[in-house]
């Protein structure tokens, strides 16, 4: 089974135990629970879409272990074609579900580790990357779904790992033993984790000798013995409990995010891609990163799609779509995305063949388009906001609009122009609010500053990445400078 259908997915779901905490209590069936669902459901749309003939160059890739048709998201990147397809993928996932359909985590992680244990291997004479093709060959003949871990909490962040008060607070081995290791710690904010059949852990920094045990990579099945999962909170994520379907603005799409935490959790050593090699610590970090940055570039573009076409449809409904100042901001919006849609572009375009055969994108322009997806959704979100009109914000709920006796007087004042039901002009407006302020919004707003690493990590990278001595030596020459 080279491609799982969307029911097959959901059903291997079913078989695993996840322990999972949501509120307080411990969840017995996650796949059914209302605010978990959404998520799981914008991961299935990865399945379908492979199964679409129109989708299948995106949504598809020949595997170059074993020549099979696989799931883009089990690929490792062949060319700079792959590079591209990958951000095209994102873009249309993202139309498809307005939200953060999870798995580009684990597609980033695989060619990440990919690359970096063949180096790790060469230089060192470990065997990594013979166990890492292995696990690659396993997940892309049954379709698994992988979740990237790579934040730990971090503790005090002016401490290394190895001299937090509590070492815990970075995932670490602490004990090795013939059959394997066994870790402690956690990984915070993991996207999809729930509805991952396997986990890659990364480090989350670049180590020293001091931190050794600190520089770890393994891989993990989701539900293993010593896994468990908080579950995070989203803003208006109970709406999903009350049973109507306006007030949560996308009810059949949604993300989530998770605390995972490793409890003496054992790896067998034929899981272990990285242990105490603090010296590729860092190189692994920065290509997952580059991955992860570039992946923006195709996922909040496509959301960003929606969120402007919903904005534009409540100017109609608002009977302000004729306005100049509306059409300028509409216009100013897809200037923004489309910006957006070209780093991604840009970077894979510009990528290169690593050793292991392997491409990877550019990073200096990875880590520009995550920059400006730290700034740009923020401004489209605020012109959507403007155009959207207070009503987004102040509206009466679903079962006022519902009453048998207060529903005519919501069905009245609420309404825009005569041809609209006000019904479609309310769930445009909480659609508006759902991508910009609630459950939505943490795969476009607020994940487009922190996710793939904070604003400050990227301009870390950029300063390293930009060349500058190159672009003085150019000034020199221009000028007629000479040392």
């Amino acid at each position: 089974m080279a491609l799982k259908t969307a029911e097959q997915y959901e059903e291997s779901l079913r078989k695993m135990k996840f322990k999972v905490y949501l509120m307080g209590e411990l969840v017995k069936n996650p796949v059914d629970n209302p605010i978990i669902r959404p998520s799981m459901n914008s991961v299935k749309m990865t399945y379908a879409l492979a199964h679409n003939p129109e989708y299948e160059d995106l949504m598809t890739a020949r595997s170059h272990l074993t020549g099979k048709k696989i799931n883009r998201f089990c690929n490792l990147h062949q060319s700079t074609d792959d590079l591209v397809k990958k951000v095209k993928m994102q873009r249309l996932l993202g139309q498809k579900t307005a939200s953060c359909f999870q798995r580009c985590v684990g597609m980033d992680a695989i060619n990440a580790v990919d690359s970096v244990t063949f180096e790790m291997d060469q230089k060192l004479g470990t065997k990594y990357h013979e166990r890492f093709l292995k696990f690659l060959n396993m997940i892309q003949e049954q379709d698994l779904t992988v979740d990237g871990a790579m934040t730990d909490p971090k503790g005090d962040r002016s401490l290394p790992p190895g001299k937090q008060a509590d070492p815990d607070l970075y995932t670490h081995v602490v004990k090795k033993r013939k059959d394997g290791i066994v870790v402690r710690g956690a990984k915070a904010h993991q996207t999809g984790a729930i509805n991952s059949h396997w986990i890659l852990v990364m480090p989350t920094v670049a180590m020293t000798k001091d931190d050794a045990d600190y520089a770890l990579s393994f891989v993990a099945p989701a539900d293993a013995e010593g896994i468990s999962y908080i579950y995070g909170r989203q803003s208006c994520d109970t709406r999903k409990l009350e049973g109507g379907e306006i007030d949560v603005g996308n009810r059949q799409f949604g993300g989530h995010e998770a605390l995972m935490v490793f409890d003496n959790l054992f790896v067998p050593w034929e899981n272990v891609f990285m242990c105490g090699e603090y010296e590729f610590s860092g190189l692994l970090v920065e290509r997952f990163a580059g991955y992860h940055r570039q992946s923006y570039g195709g996922c909040k573009v496509g959301v960003g799609d929606v969120l402007i076409g919903a904005a534009a449809l409540a100017a109609d409904y608002n009977g302000a779509s004729k306005a100049s100042h509306v059409k300028d901001k509409l216009i100013e919006m897809m200037h923004l995305n489309e910006t957006l849609y070209s780093c991604g572009i840009a970077c894979s375009a510009q990528g290169h063949k690593t050793a292991s055969g392997t491409y990877l994108i550019d990073l200096l322009l990875a880590n520009v388009c995550k920059q400006n997806v730290t700034r740009l959704p923020y401004e489209i979100a605020r012109l959507a906001e403007d155009i959207a009109g207070g009503l987004m914000v102040t509206m009466a709920s679903e079962k006022d609009l519902r009453h048998p006796e207060i529903g005519k007087i919501v069905e009245k004042y609420f309404k825009g122009i005569e041809s609209v039901p006000t019904e479609n002009r309310c769930r445009v407006l909480r659609l508006v609010e759902n991508i910009t302020l609630g459950t939505a919004a943490v795969g476009y707003r607020t994940e487009s500053m922190h996710g793939a690493g904070s604003p400050q990590a990227q301009r870390i990278m950029i300063g390293r990445q930009g060349n500058l001595d190159h672009k003085k030596k150019l000034a020199k020459e221009i000028a007629g400078i000479k040392d």
